[in-house]
């Protein structure tokens, strides 16, 4: 663990100097689409009083002057699948987004939405000297936490204390400053495959770029279509992606969980595809245009179309009902809410004080969804949109683009991670020595 924490610290302090440049790039990763976004970082004397208050408060430490969406390749079930396509991809979106902005950026921030995330919550606590609690006293607890054994390929994305206790008071966000005898936390830790952060990692520097911090799509997608009283009181985040649906719950404006359900909306065209005999692509057009969950009457009298090129007549010139369509699709989402209702189930979403969950992603425009949801996950259900931030065109200010305007938000304004602060010498020299202990009954 300390090569790791080495690595996010040097990566945390690489996006600051970034950030102090004035130029930094943010990049969604997903199955179906590559989504870049180019921000420029205002000074605070550059703000008017306007920008300061209302509904953009907080977003106006920086402006959006790139933007540019690209189909995505070389990605599959929200890892990276062909590592040359995926590059041409990325490369393809970053330049559209630099001459947007007619500058060039060196350091971008990533998102991707696979590799089977892994939520752990650890306790810690340390006996204070009774002054008041410091960076290095904060530092201390974390890394009084025991670690798990998160198994071989795995690698800590997130580590984030998500609640304080000192004394008998529990329930605070930062106790610095504060005295007591003893400090308490719980932390939140969330895994992922190794090989896809490193695959990821490779294909930025392919780009002749930087990796200036990596962040879980679904937690970004929380962070922007979440309001603050949602994040306060427990809400879920569910991002329908094309190839993985995220899930996030927040509670007390932090991420106690974290999961991914490897089902999405390409589950959905294959479906189509195979159901109607035609090809993918004309599959994803009718899940388009005509998709849909809950069927009518019309439904029944509303043909679509159906053109291909197998050289049969028959089969190449026919025409389908929407409720057909219909009938292919909704028994596929009703299995992506179920394994959804199973991950919130098994994070005991049930137990927070609020338990609204918002549906975001492409998937979350399918017409019905939010009827149907209602039905499997709870009453409390709405569409949500993300955040308003300066300079962000229209056309990304759909549900599809949550997780890109989240990572502009994390960017903007990080939570405290665990390699934010420095780790004592004494734990460091304590893991060195477990390491070679282990190394030494491993190879004798």
């Amino acid at each position: 663990m300390s090569d790791l924490y080495q690595a996010q610290r040097a990566m945390r302090m690489m996006r600051q100097a970034a950030m102090q440049r004035g130029i930094v790039a943010v990049l969604d990763i997903g199955t179906h689409k590559i989504a870049c976004l180019v921000l420029r970082f205002d000074g605070p004397d550059q703000l008017s009083d306007s920008e300061t208050v209302g509904s953009m408060a907080g977003q106006t430490r920086f402006r959006v002057i790139g933007a540019a969406p690209t189909c995505s390749r070389g990605v599959r079930f929200g890892e990276i699948d062909r590592m040359v396509e995926a590059e041409r991809a990325i490369r393809t979106a970053l330049q559209s987004a630099q001459k947007m902005a007619k500058t060039r950026v060196d350091h971008v921030i990533a998102c991707f939405s696979g590799a089977g995330p892994r939520s752990y919550g650890l306790v810690g606590e340390i006996a204070l000297d009774g002054e008041a609690v410091s960076e290095q006293d904060i530092a201390r607890v974390l890394a009084a936490c025991e670690m798990p054994d998160i198994g071989d390929g795995r690698e800590v994305l997130h580590a984030q204390p998500v609640n304080f206790a000192l004394d008998h008071r529990s329930g605070l966000n930062d106790p610095r400053g504060q005295t007591g005898t003893r400090l308490a936390t719980d932390m939140h830790l969330l895994t992922v495959g190794q090989a896809s952060v490193q695959n990821l990692a490779h294909a930025v520097r392919r780009c002749d770029l930087e990796l200036a911090g990596v962040a879980s799509s679904a937690y970004a997608a929380g962070l922007s279509a979440l309001v603050e009283d949602e994040r306060e009181l427990g809400a879920a985040c569910i991002d329908f992606g094309a190839g993985t649906t995220g899930i996030s719950v927040f509670l007390k404006k932090h991420m106690i969980y974290a999961d991914a359900v490897p089902l999405g909306g390409e589950h959905i065209t294959s479906d189509l595809s195979k159901g109607l005999s035609v090809s993918q692509l004309f599959a994803e057009r009718i899940k388009t245009l005509y998709g849909g969950l809950v069927a009518t009457g019309r439904d029944d009298r509303d043909m679509i179309e159906i053109t291909s090129e197998t050289g049969d007549w028959e089969h190449d010139r026919r025409r389908v009902s929407r409720s057909e369509v219909i009938g292919i699709i909704r028994p596929r989402m009703e299995e992506i809410l179920e394994e959804v209702r199973a991950s919130l189930d098994a994070a005991g979403f049930d137990q927070l004080p609020s338990r609204q969950i918002v549906l975001t992603g492409g998937g979350s425009a399918m017409p019905g969804l939010d009827a149907l949801a209602a039905r499997i996950l709870g009453p409390q259900i709405r569409v949500g949109r993300p955040l308003r931030v300066r300079g962000l065109p229209q056309a990304m200010t759909g549900p599809d683009f949550a997780s890109v305007v989240g990572l502009c938000l994390w960017a903007a304004h990080p939570q405290d991670e665990w390699w934010d602060f420095e780790m004592p010498l004494e734990r460091q020299s304590g893991r060195l020595f477990k390491r070679a202990a282990r190394w030494v009954r491993e190879n004798w």
